[in-house]
């Protein structure tokens, strides 16, 4: 399968392309730079520097392929990115029957305790941007999947996860924890999500919302513990950790979220088999 994918030398986009290489598909990566081609040239990918700004260029790119990942991001205009993009897809694959899959977060269903893809969306402001991008991704003739990953870990030098251990600590060398630390996050392994990303395109249809997540929702007072180890935790208010992180990130992180994974599992025998978080954390 020609498979052209975005953000192939991000977290979980170099997980993705690393699992299609090795199932011998054939990747296209869309990349920003000559630094990011050579990257996944060696990660055996054809790169293609390509210019987001530029829509029509995307979709000469995706109607080339048989089907479509986008997991680039953009650190400013970020609504504005995910829409080229979007349009670009509509465009090159709108009633063709070849899967597009686009990345959402777990983060627009906001706080819930049953989070499933029939939940309705109340996103954190600092997501809130991504509902009219996927509501016009719905309008169209697709084959559509958005999959909206939980907080993903598995790289120790990158990820949300690292927020926790870059917490100031007490005078006595407690952790200080995001908030009470009493809310639940949604967590999943970047290569079980990649391996959820993969077997998407491999069914070969649409599935629209999924939640990519592993069913392991732990506390986050818990996973700060798993780092501190016998220094403990201690919480803060939601206003210290706004001030220090910023209010729309700190919205997010205290979000209280659980969710199973169910409808995943039901897309090509997918089982997330990593280590949970926690795990990863303690060693």
């Amino acid at each position: 399968m020609h498979v052209a994918l975005t953000g192939a030398t991000g977290l979980i986009g170099s997980a993705v392309l690393s699992q299609l290489v090795a199932r011998g598909d054939r990747v296209t990566a869309l990349v920003r730079s000559a630094d990011a081609v050579a990257k996944v040239e060696a990660a055996g990918a054809t790169g293609a520097l390509t210019d987001f700004g530029d829509r029509a260029a995307i979709a000469d790119a995706f109607a080339a392929a048989d089907a479509v990942i986008h997991l680039a991001a953009a650190g400013d205009d970020a609504e504005g990115f995910d829409r080229r993009v979007a349009e670009a897809a509509i465009q090159a694959l709108g009633g063709t029957g070849r899967p597009y899959v686009h990345t959402g977060g777990v983060w627009v269903y906001g706080s819930g305790d049953d989070l499933t893809e029939d939940s309705p969306y109340d996103a954190p402001a600092i997501t809130a941007w991504r509902l009219p991008v996927i509501e016009a991704l719905e309008a169209a003739d697709l084959a559509l999947t958005v999959i909206h990953p939980g907080i993903v870990y598995g790289d120790q030098a990158s990820g949300i996860p690292q927020v926790l251990a870059g917490q100031p600590r007490a005078a006595d060398g407690a952790l200080t924890t995001l908030g009470s630390g009493e809310q639940h996050w949604t967590t999943i392994h970047v290569d079980d999500v990649a391996a959820l990303y993969v077997a998407v395109i491999a069914d070969g249809t649409g599935h629209g919302a999924v939640l990519g997540v592993s069913g392991v929702n732990p506390v986050v007072a818990d996973l700060s513990r798993a780092v501190a180890g016998d220094a403990g935790v201690v919480g803060e208010s939601p206003e210290a950790t706004a001030a220090r992180l910023g209010e729309g990130f700190a919205e997010a992180l205290l979000l209280d979220q659980q969710a199973s994974g169910a409808k995943a599992r039901s897309i090509g025998g997918w089982t997330p088999t990593r280590p949970t978080l926690a795990e990863e954390l303690r060693g």
